[in-house]
């Protein structure tokens, strides 16, 4: 039998280690790896047997969760994105937050582990989405519908004055969408370990180069500009199957700032429609103080819902659940109301408001 090197065995032993320290919350049970980057591991999760919360009300967790753990030594980032969950609650267009917990190793000693309880994401990531097209992009009535959604989301960020930093099809979760029976998702923005609050300085830029702006890269400034511009080249990204990258082969970190210097707009593809096109421009433009905000970009006609037609006004519309019910009286079921927090720092969400469907 051929005998194991020393790097082997070192990898097996930490294999088992990171094992052993993931075990289960108070409330809910760990599943399978699904994930794993620089902040920390994402796993699947289901809820124990329900409980009781204050006032004797049962309260249940949805029947599958993602939760993001890294060691507390190493949960920084998870912790702040915890924290601006926290501040910016209540928008359907942002992942959903069950809570926190500290956790500890199943033989005990001293691992502890932090668990962020976020809302699972059944239709995967925008990126994967994309990727799924083979270079070809995304029908344009889905590419509105999600950058619909995505303005949403951002501009509910700014609202309560952060910046997110770092959007990107990547964290951009697609979630299944309640006011429709058809199967569609919905886009929600996720992802907060880099978000800051406006007008605060790190004096480095912090996020994924290709979907920077240029102040960003130029100047490490970040504020909300910065979230337009990369809502842009997400955008650019959903239209044609591309990133900047795609279209630049080759491109580099130092070509981003030779182009920044050197033109004034990125070149925008021929394939794309003249109403795609001014929508990008008003979010690629070069100079920040020239693009528009999320709340005016919600405006444009690229993403303004078309009108119903005459057959559809005598319909009456479905309606995404509220925390009494749906329009017709109707009563939602247990997953569409938000789930009640696993620790007293982050409190159970208020229930959906009422929107009309994203269609």
């Amino acid at each position: 039998m051929k005998r194991k090197s020393e790097q082997e065995e070192f990898e097996e032993f930490e294999e088992e280690k990171k094992q052993r320290i993931w075990s289960h919350g108070e409330h809910w049970l760990r599943g399978e790896m699904v994930g794993e980057g620089s902040s920390g591991s994402v796993f699947l999760a289901t809820p124990k047997n329900p409980r009781r919360g204050e006032f004797g009300s049962m309260l249940n967790f949805p029947g599958l969760m993602a939760v993001k753990s890294a060691e507390v030594s190493d949960s920084e980032s998870i912790r702040h994105e915890a924290e601006v969950l926290l501040d910016i609650k209540g928008c359907p267009f942002v992942i959903e937050c069950f809570g926190e917990e500290i956790t500890t190793s199943e033989e005990g000693g001293d691992h502890m582990v932090y668990n962020l309880l976020l809302e699972f994401a059944s239709g995967g990531t925008l990126g994967d989405l994309i990727e799924k097209s083979n270079g070809h992009g995304l029908p344009d009535a889905e590419v509105r519908r999600y950058t619909r959604s995505i303005l949403e989301g951002i501009k509910h960020i700014h609202k309560f004055d952060y910046v997110h930093c770092d959007l990107k099809p990547e964290n951009i979760l697609l979630v299944p969408n309640p006011a429709t029976s058809t199967g569609s998702f919905m886009a929600k923005i996720s992802d907060f370990g880099l978000a800051k609050k406006t007008k605060e300085n790190y004096g480095q830029w912090r996020g994924t180069p290709t979907y920077l702006s240029p102040e960003a890269l130029n100047d490490s400034e970040q504020e909300p500009p910065s979230d337009i511009w990369s809502l842009g080249c997400i955008v650019l990204e959903m239209l044609t199957g591309k990133s900047f990258s795609d279209l630049k082969p080759g491109c580099e970190l130092e070509d981003f700032h030779y182009m920044f210097d050197h033109v004034c707009t990125p070149k925008i593809p021929a394939e794309v429609s003249g109403v795609a096109r001014d929508f990008l421009k008003s979010c690629l433009a070069m100079r920040s103080c020239e693009r528009l905000t999320a709340e005016k970009l919600l405006l444009h006609p690229f993403v303004v819902r078309p009108k119903p037609s005459k057959a559809a006004r005598h319909t009456k519309g479905t309606v995404v659940c509220s925390s009494s019910g749906y329009a017709d009286g109707s009563k939602p079921s247990a997953d569409c109301h938000a789930s009640s927090a696993i620790v007293h720092r982050i409190p159970p969400p208020p229930g959906f408001e009422i929107l009309a469907a994203l269609v």
